[in-house]
Formats: C-alpha cells, structure tokens, sequence
C-alpha cells in the first residue's frame, strides 16, 4: 500500500423514465471532503445514477484507479445492486478494503452483510467513523473493534456489531466545503434534479442535518435531532458556488430546513448584504406548519420558486399515530400565501397507513383536490428498514412485507397494501386521487401558468399516466428482480 490511500466512493442505483431523478451525491461529497483534509487520501467518485452505466462500469473503474478502499453507497430501493457490486470489487481488487454506507447501511445495518461480501457496514453519519476505519486500516489492520457503532467482518468472517453510538460532527461548520471539483456539475444540469425542473444551471446544498420530528415511516441517518450550518456558512458555500459555476440556482436537501426562522431569516439578511440574486426551491425539507407569513416572504425575497409542502395525510387521527402530528390548517395557509406569491407548489400525500379508512383516504384527496396547491404526488406508504413503521408492521403483519420488493421503485409504484382494505380498494383511491386532482381545468391553467418551465411540462407525462395506471399487484419480472422481500430483513 502507497503512502497515499486511493479511496473509490460510488452512488449506486439507475435512473428510469418514471423514476428519472438524479441529483449531485451530496453526502460522498462531504465525506471526500472530509477524508482529504484529515488524511492522505486520492479520491474519485461516481455516480452510477447519473450515467446509468452497469455495475461492471463501476467496478472497472474502481480497478482501472487501482483503489484500495472501495465504498458504496445506496438507496434501499437500490440495493439490488450491492450484491453484484460487492462481488465483483472483491474478485477485481482483492486487497481492496470494501466499504458500505449511506441510507441503506443506516436502514438495514447488519442485514447488508447478509446480502453482500462487503467487510465494512457505515451506518449514520460517515465523516468521523470513515476516517476511524481507514486510519486502521492505513495502520495495517482490520480490526476494527473500538470503533463505536460500526459493524464488521472479524478476521473469521463472523459479523461484529461493535457497542455504542456512531460518532456525528457536532459543530457542521468544522465542515470542508463539499468537494465539488470531484464531480462533473453540469453533467447534473442536463438530468432531471428532486425539484420538478427540467435542466437548469444549479447545484445541491444540505444546510443542516437530522429532524427532531418522530414521523414512523423516517429514517434515523442523522439521529432524532438536527444540527444546522450558521447563515454565514450557508451564504459562503453559495457565494462560492456561484462564482466558481457561474450558477444562481440552488435547491435545499434538508431534512428540515426551517426549524429555526430565526436561522431562514439570517440567511436572508445575508444574501441581501451581499446583493446575490439567488433562485432557490424547496423538493423536500420545509416543515409546512412552521411556514409563517414572515418566513415565506424572506424564502420568496431571495429567490423561493418552487416548494414542496408535506401533507402526508388529512386525517387528525392518523397524524397522531404517524407521530407527524402537523398541523393541517397551518399547512393549507401557508400553502395558499406561498401559491398567492407566485411559488409553484407540490404538496405531497400518502395512502394506506396501517389502520386506514377509507373515509380517511377520502378525506386526503379531498383535502389535497381543494388545496391550493399547483401539483400532487399521492404515494404509497411503505415501510423501510430502520422505521418504527416497520417494526410496527412486522410485528402485527409480517405478511405484508413477504410481497413487498422495494427495487427501483418510485415510492408511489410501491405495492404494499398496509391496510385491512382490499388491495383493489386502496390502490383505486391511489389512481382516483391522481384523475380526480389533476382534471380540474382551473388547476391546469394555473399550472401552466406558475410553472418555471412550463414548456417542459410534456416530460412529466409517462410519469403521469405511469401513477395514474400503475397495476395492483408486481408483475412477474418485478417478482423475478430479486428473491428478496422486506420481510427477509427481518428474518435474518
């Protein structure tokens, strides 16, 4: 081994043209940041979502850099693909140190070593217990052992879940700056991002990590707490990234973007100090009930052009089972103030909670069809690794994860039925929510109004009539894609 470690991170998975979303992997960005500011590391990354290149692509890439550790990271929707990747890295680079992280490693945890050849399982944050594992390893070693919270491979092959709590960055902006100049940015430009816009000149910025929110069916990558970047921090990396891009565009990945106005409105300030005319969205990460007059008018004032605001379900019973507990009326204002400024506006819903009615289900559609909002997304509740919603679910009916495969699929395509209804039931409503909200012609023509791009409209309908006309059940190539269910994470 060279006195330099050779680090080979990828994002596996492939974009679909009912699933085309691609986005800058924010998270090994960070991680390759942080690795190369505290130790003598070469980095290279790829996204594998981005090229829709196959695994042996990536692999071959991983040996023509001759790399000594090899990560991958994933969606669980994507993990089908670790199995192969792992495999091959191994047989391509046999000395090679084979690392997994990211949401599926933080979801499935000591599951992801029954399913691959991997020696390595990151789950949570990766910054501080990466670098733990790759000094070891630098040192000669593969033991691993008083790494708080890692799971390994002994040297007999035996899986090892060490004790205690993987280490997180208390202070964010102790942070490096992503390493941007390790991906191709504008490749980015020319793909479809979370937001609903079509090829733009932006890139990607996560401004706090974790939500101090319950909700059963979330992730606990960062823990149940959140940890923000100061305004200054925040203005600086935009500052930077458009000078370095020439870019104005941003969109926040936050889990939470605006627990702290105070913090919303510091960032404003700033970005008027500075006088940069910046246009930013919101796919995900505006806690809708928290949303005052205030806060929309400086998220609008520098540049709010797109939102999403997160409904889930209309239901006052379900909110208090889910743990989510928001505010429904405070949501439907803040979504009609933030309409009436000209923001285009998604609202995003779920159906088929464990317990759910049918008059429940009637009544989100309901709620979200009179809304104000622009666009809908009606998805199908599915229960993932690491959730209490699954725990809950594979308590009481363990049945029901035995048929769910969750591979490359759009999580309004998941076919989970957690209800007592009849599946023909719950995925009716599902169909009927999207005819029902969108064949309203007022609403057509206030989106074709507000939209930023509305000419690129046209692209969004194979995704349309794919939600619209979805069948009930998983075909038999779906079932065919992999022999294993949500339930087997359980079982093992």
């Amino acid at each position: 081994m060279s006195s330099r470690l050779r680090v080979f991170l990828a994002n596996l998975g492939r974009h679909t043209r009912t699933f085309p979303l691609v986005t800058p992997p924010v998270g090994l960005l960070a991680l390759a940041a942080y690795l190369r500011e505290h130790l003598p590391v070469d980095v290279r990354i790829i996204n594998q979502r981005l090229e829709n290149c196959p695994v042996e692509e990536v692999v071959r890439r991983a040996r023509d850099f001759e790399a000594d550790v090899v990560g991958f990271s994933c969606f669980t929707t994507s993990s089908h693909f670790l199995p192969a990747a792992v495999s091959q890295a191994r047989a391509a680079l046999p000395n090679a140190l084979i690392m997994v992280g990211g949401p599926h490693a933080s979801s499935a945890k000591a599951h992801v070593l029954n399913e691959c050849e991997a020696h390595v399982v990151v789950p949570g944050e990766g910054e501080l217990i990466t670098t733990a594992v790759l000094q070891r390893y630098m040192e000669g070693t593969r033991d691993f052992s008083d790494i708080p919270g890692l799971i390994w491979r002994d040297k007999n092959g035996d899986i090892t879940i060490n004790p205690g709590l993987v280490p997180q960055v208390e202070e964010l902006d102790t942070l490096p700056m992503p390493a941007w100049d390790l991906i191709d940015l504008p490749a980015y430009w020319r793909k479809q991002s979370i937001a609903p816009i079509y090829r733009r000149r932006y890139a990607s910025l996560v401004s706090s990590r974790g939500c101090p929110y319950q909700c059963i069916w979330c992730h606990k990558i960062f823990r149940k707490a959140i940890r923000t970047h100061s305004p200054e921090r925040v203005v600086e990396e935009i500052a930077w990234l458009m000078k370095t891009y020439s870019i104005n565009d941003f969109e926040f990945l936050d889990d939470n973007f605006n627990f702290y106005p105070k913090r919303v409105l510091a960032i404003h300030d700033l970005i008027k100090e500075r006088n940069l005319k910046t246009r930013v969205c919101f796919p995900t990460g505006l806690r809708s009930d928290l949303l005052t007059h205030e806060v929309i008018d400086a998220l609008v004032s520098f540049g709010m052009y797109q939102a999403s605001f997160a409904l889930e379900t209309a239901s006052p019973r379900l909110q208090k089972y889910t743990c989510k507990n928001l505010n429904i009326a405070k949501l439907l204002e803040a979504g009609a103030y933030a309409t009436a400024k000209h923001v285009y506006c998604n609202v995003f819903c779920m159906l088929g909670f464990p317990t759910e009615t049918e008059e429940e289900i009637q009544l989100t559609i309901d709620t979200a069809c009179a809304s104000p909002f622009h666009t809908a997304s009606f998805y199908t509740v599915t229960p993932f690794p690491g959730t209490p919603l699954y725990d809950m679910v594979a308590q009481t009916h363990p049945e029901k994860l035995s048929r769910l495969r969750y591979n490359d699929m759009d999580f309004s395509g998941m076919r989970v039925n957690l209800t007592e209804l009849p599946d023909e039931v719950l995925f009716t409503y599902q169909r009927h929510a999207m005819h029902k909200f969108y064949s309203n012609p007022k609403r057509i023509y206030r989106l074709l109004r507000s939209h930023p791009q509305s000419w690129m409209l046209p692209a969004f309908v194979p995704i349309f009539l794919y939600r619209a006309t979805k069948g009930l059940i998983p075909t038999k190539r779906e079932w065919a894609r992999s022999s294993v269910s949500a339930l087997d994470y359980t079982r093992k």
